[in-house]
């Protein structure tokens, strides 16, 4: 247990913490804080869904990947250096994004949008790669579950922060000072410690993207293993979409959405991922997919209550509480299993891949919640997002399949 103590409080975690907190600040930025912006400026519902393709950028990372991992930046090393580049480049787009007007000029929003997912998930690219080559092979468990913990830190700020200030101050000072968070990673990104290369980069570019897919696709259930990480949080994306227009269709101020859904929220995903980890080490991955899955699955019902009774704060509170602890559960162990999947010599390329896959579930699964919300009503919506979950824990009886042949290489 002491050893566990030295791991959490180690000067790379405090590193990781903060990277993981750069990572996840811009996305609440293009997403649910975009979405009560557009809904302040009364948007259409249906033209907010349509917003959501704006994160195509984390579902295609994996195609540039190869060249963050082939080229160095001529300075701060390879990981170090594309993450000083990317965070930069989000500073100045997240600015740009906070001086547009969704009422007046609505395609600079989209394209100052899209700017800010290309930049972000770039960072990804950089701050995961790093985070692997950076901790050793037993800091591995305890850095994903810090990352998580920076991430959510980082989406409580730019969610419920940014919910709460704008009720006091224009939507461009909330992204100016949104834009100042992200030197918490360029501070991360300077002062980290630099990886002790283990591999040297891909000679040739080539090299940098032909040899990641060959290897993972010369997997036997490679595709089904792509199918899983697309669909196991399908139900979780789903639910969550609309959270935002949601509570305030039901009432609830933007503070109350800051406080509650964004605020408590977090530290229930915290609890949740931190517990997820705890039984992650006793029951293994494929149980904890199981169980944790199923757990996530269920919790839909809760907004299914809070859809049904309406405007009601402890209802609200229990519903938030008990999503965010069984999503945090499910984060634990799906991010475990991409990556036990991952071959350490392409780690860069490959956990781009999984995750661009990942992130294809939340970004089209979104497109037409609006309008599915529209035809159904919210009760039947969150019922949908329960029952769309079955696919992806029915991939799960394929699992053995997918460890033996990883596990003989």
């Amino acid at each position: 247990m002491k050893s566990i103590f030295k791991v959490f409080a180690s000067w790379k975690m405090l590193v990781v913490l903060m990277l993981g907190f750069a990572s996840g600040l811009p996305l609440g930025l293009t997403g649910g804080t975009l979405q009560a912006w557009m809904k302040t400026e009364n948007i259409d519902i249906g033209t907010i869904g349509l917003f959501s393709l704006v994160g195509i950028p984390y579902t295609l990372k994996f195609i540039w990947a190869p060249l963050m991992d082939r080229y160095v930046p001529p300075l701060m090393g390879r990981r170090r250096g594309w993450m000083i580049l990317t965070q930069i480049g989000l500073i100045i787009t997240i600015a740009a994004l906070g001086f547009s007007d969704p009422t007046l000029t609505p395609q600079y929003v989209a394209f100052f949008a899209v700017c800010v997912a290309f930049f972000s998930a770039s960072q990804d690219i950089a701050i995961d790669a790093y985070r692997i080559e950076v901790l050793d092979e037993n800091e591995l468990g305890a850095g994903a579950s810090i990352n998580i913990m920076g991430y959510r830190i980082a989406m409580m700020v730019s969610s419920a922060l940014a919910l709460i200030m704008s009720d006091h101050m224009s939507w461009s000072m909330v992204y100016l000072i949104m834009a100042g968070c992200m030197a918490v990673g360029v501070l991360a990104s300077i002062f980290g410690p630099e990886p002790l290369a283990k591999e040297l980069p891909p000679k040739t570019l080539m090299d940098a993207v032909y040899k990641p897919f060959t290897e993972f696709f010369s997997r036997v259930g490679a595709v089904e293993m792509l199918i899983f990480i697309l669909i196991y949080k399908l139900d979780v994306a789903f639910a969550m979409a609309l959270t935002t227009p949601f509570m305030m269709d039901l009432g609830f101020s933007k503070s109350d959405i800051g406080y509650v859904l964004k605020g408590v929220g977090m530290f229930a995903t915290i609890g949740g991922t931190l517990l997820g980890g705890a039984l992650l080490y006793k029951w293994g991955i494929k149980k904890s997919l199981w169980v944790f899955g199923i757990v996530q699955a269920l919790s839909g019902f809760s907004f299914y209550i809070l859809a049904h009774v309406g405007k009601n704060y402890p209802v609200m509170m229990a519903a938030v509480c008990i999503e965010n602890i069984c999503s945090g559960l499910a984060t634990s162990a799906f991010t475990a299993f991409m990556m036990n999947i991952c071959d350490k010599r392409y780690t860069a390329t490959q956990f781009a891949l999984l995750t661009s896959f990942m992130a294809i579930t939340r970004t089209l699964v979104a497109t037409p919640s609006g309008y599915i919300m529209k035809s159904v009503g919210w009760e039947m919506y969150f019922i949908i997002s329960i029952l769309i979950s079955i696919p992806g824990l029915l991939l799960l009886l394929r699992y053995n399949k997918w460890q033996v042949h990883h596990e003989g290489q």
